[in-house]
């Protein structure tokens, strides 16, 4: 039976794996993404400065009376519109997608959809 431990266990080696290869830069950050039960939180991360240019979460103050659930699709999807504003408010168009080594589908997906469709490319 495989346990909690070892599913993060395997989500981290996968996680590194990724990011071996991707890495946010000055004029095109990495877009990261945590995903707990309850929450999906996501930043915009320049590696070469290792600085969070800009973030955003279910616990976020203005998500807070839109998402009466965090840990659902839909309350990704409005994560996903909420980054996207906050990179273009800030300049950025063009970002790299870390998925945090969670599989490309339900939650991730939606946040990943989300932010194309409010106008991120990646």
């Amino acid at each position: 039976m495989i346990t909690k431990g070892d599913k993060n266990k395997a989500r981290l080696k996968r996680h590194l794996r990724v990011r071996k290869k991707i890495s946010g830069t000055t004029v095109r950050p990495r877009l990261s993404v945590y995903r707990s039960s309850k929450h999906i939180y996501v930043q915009l991360i320049d590696d070469e400065t290792g600085v969070t240019l800009a973030s955003a979460s279910t616990v976020d103050k203005e998500l807070a009376g839109q998402v009466s659930n965090g840990g659902n699709v839909e309350a990704a999807r409005k994560v996903g519109e909420l980054i996207a504003q906050r990179a273009k408010a800030k300049g950025f168009e063009n970002v790299v997608f870390d998925r945090g080594g969670y599989l490309y589908h339900g939650r991730i997906q939606a946040l990943a959809d989300a932010a194309r469709e409010a106008g991120l490319q990646f």
